[in-house]
């Protein structure tokens, strides 16, 4: 395993946000601590710091450092070991006639529209429902490291698009947006599930998940996927099942 000391590492500095209105739990701040220069993060170097929590977010590399909280708590499926549960195979069976395929991080304007509803429909009032095209191509289709966007269609419509990281040692979830109108499907399920069989076809160890936050009904669904890692304390250790 390559060690961030062995990386370029000695060259990266790591600052802190100014104080603003957290995402997730209202009436809180947070701040972030932010990797510079972006453009020492290639694959594996981003490889290293997702193992110390570190996300990405187009060219922007971040993990959470709030002050007087430690809500957010990175997490980590383990491959190998994953077995779905009744309601997620369900869901497998459900989307049977789904069709995923491996796209290339170029624009495509059936995305961006899905994109668009999504954000409408999910996010309102939240700014991203106001992205326009050179917006998307920012966020989502900016990236130094190993990036492609898994495609999921139905009856050759567009439903789902998950933006994955292909890390040395798994696949990092970055972004998931999908068809709103189609809430029994469970599509959101779906791309949490197939991102895990990508990763286990990959021979990859994790599917990296994000931030679980078991105070945010947007965030803490990641802990129905085990086994389940957090990184807690500077290391990574098993998710008990049935945390809330």
């Amino acid at each position: 395993m390559t060690l961030l000391r062995e990386l370029p590492v000695q060259r990266l500095q790591f600052y802190l946000t100014a104080p603003y209105a957290c995402s997730y739990l209202p009436g809180r701040q947070a701040r972030s601590q932010v990797v510079t220069p972006g453009s020492l993060v290639d694959t594996a170097v981003f490889s290293e710091l997702a193992r110390l929590g570190f996300r990405r977010s187009g060219l922007y590399v971040y993990r959470p450092h709030c002050d007087n909280c430690a809500a957010c708590v990175p997490v980590r499926v383990q491959v190998a070991e994953f077995r779905p549960s009744r309601s997620q195979r369900r869901c497998q069976a459900r989307n049977a006639d789904v069709v995923r395929s491996l796209r290339p991080l170029v624009f495509d304007e059936a995305h961006f529209r899905l994109y668009s509803r999504y954000q409408k429909a999910r996010h309102a009032g939240g700014g991203m429902d106001l992205d326009d095209r050179e917006q998307y191509r920012t966020f989502l289709l900016s990236s130094r490291v190993d990036s492609a966007l898994a495609e999921y269609t139905l009856d050759g419509r567009v439903i789902m698009v998950s933006l994955l990281d292909r890390l040395l040692d798994g696949l990092s979830a970055v972004y998931t947006f999908y068809d709103p109108d189609l809430p029994r499907r469970g599509l959101g399920v779906l791309g949490v599930l197939s991102a895990i069989e990508l990763a286990g076809q990959s021979g990859l160890d994790y599917l990296y998940l994000g931030y679980w936050i078991a105070a945010s009904p947007k965030m803490a669904y990641k802990a129905g996927y085990h086994p389940l890692q957090a990184y807690r304390d500077g290391h990574w250790q098993a998710l008990e099942e049935g945390v809330a």
